[in-house]
């Protein structure tokens, strides 16, 4: 087994220490939220915005920590807004320069790590610190599912010891059923709405740069409206399904089927279908170990080695 496979499985008892942690002072106050990071926080980002929009006390958006550093105001009005951030490493410098104009304009920061003493935490009103896997490098897989979890406390979703088993149980009751599919294909679509589209990115993105492949992320039904036509006999599909919209989401794995795809169905029909018992809301944070192995396998059957993705460093730091 590789430090890899090691970091995706071994991850569930770092979980376990994540729902200690005393969030107290880090609790949202009523009001609109900002949620920013960069690549994987900011599709982490985007998936623990739409939970807090569940809440009546929050209006949440994500932005990417670059944006919300030179243009905030194109994505929010010019209101005081309570900023959420997350950064595995806490020195990337987009995410640390935001957090710190954020908080030179009077804003509350709250900083989300993997990294004690780190530069995050010393421009953050409070900061949540997390310890990930000793044997995480570039790829984040343990630190990605921390601070979703945390991220999605923040936002009023209970977790439980129940969601660690499911999850767990989830990655060891299929992990050995993707090579079949996987096997000849070329191209990788993931589809995911609600709280589950920023779930999507983050799968497209874990298995492009762990594997080099082609790989996309849509809302289910937007991917009929044009990028559905490259779809063929070479094509894999992951459907992350909503309880709220399972009917329009199995109908179109229909017609991705027909047309030669095969799917991969999280709480839904597929060529291969992975039950997923919990609620809308943690759906994303059950699935994504799952997604994490997912991304390892074709990177596996392509020889090569995730610990050393092209062209990635393990923080990503501007001069």
């Amino acid at each position: 087994m590789n430090a890899t496979e090691q970091t995706i499985l071994e991850q569930f008892s770092y979980w376990q220490q994540a729902l200690e942690l005393d969030l107290g002072a880090a609790q949202l106050e009523p009001g609109p939220v900002a949620v920013i990071g960069c690549g994987t926080s900011y599709y982490l980002a985007q998936s623990i915005a739409a939970a807090l929009n569940q809440s009546p006390d929050h209006g949440a958006i994500a932005v990417p920590s670059g944006e919300w550093h030179l243009r905030r105001r194109s994505y929010i009005p010019d209101v005081k807004v309570q900023v959420l951030a997350l950064s595995r490493s806490g020195s990337t410098t987009e995410t640390v320069g935001a957090a710190n104009a954020s908080l030179i304009a009077g804003e509350r920061v709250i900083g989300i790590t993997c990294e004690p003493n780190s530069e995050l935490a010393k421009v953050s009103s409070v900061c949540v610190y997390a310890p990930t896997h000793p044997l995480e490098d570039i790829v984040m897989t343990t630190s990605a599912s921390l601070m979703l979890l945390i991220g999605l406390a923040l936002a009023g979703q209970r977790i439980t010891n129940q969601q660690i088993q499911e999850a767990q149980h989830l990655l060891e009751q299929h992990k050995n059923n993707f090579d079949g599919l996987i096997q000849h294909c070329s191209h990788f679509v993931y589809l995911g709405g609600g709280a589950l589209y920023g779930i999507a990115n983050e799968g497209a993105l874990k298995l492009m740069e762990m594997s080099l492949s082609f790989s996309q992320a849509y809302h289910p039904l937007e991917y009929r409206h044009g990028p559905i036509s490259l779809i063929d006999e070479r094509s894999v599909v992951v459907m992350l399904y909503s309880l709220q919209t399972l009917e329009q989401e199995t109908k179109l794995v229909g017609e991705l089927r027909e047309k030669g795809a095969k799917v991969i169905g999280f709480g839904g029909a597929g060529d291969l279908s992975l039950e997923l018992s919990t609620t809308s809301s943690l759906r994303g944070l059950i699935a994504l170990p799952t997604l994490q192995w997912l991304g390892e396998r074709v990177a596996q059957h392509k020889g090569l080695n995730t610990r050393e993705p092209r062209h990635l460093t393990k923080v990503v730091v501007l001069t």
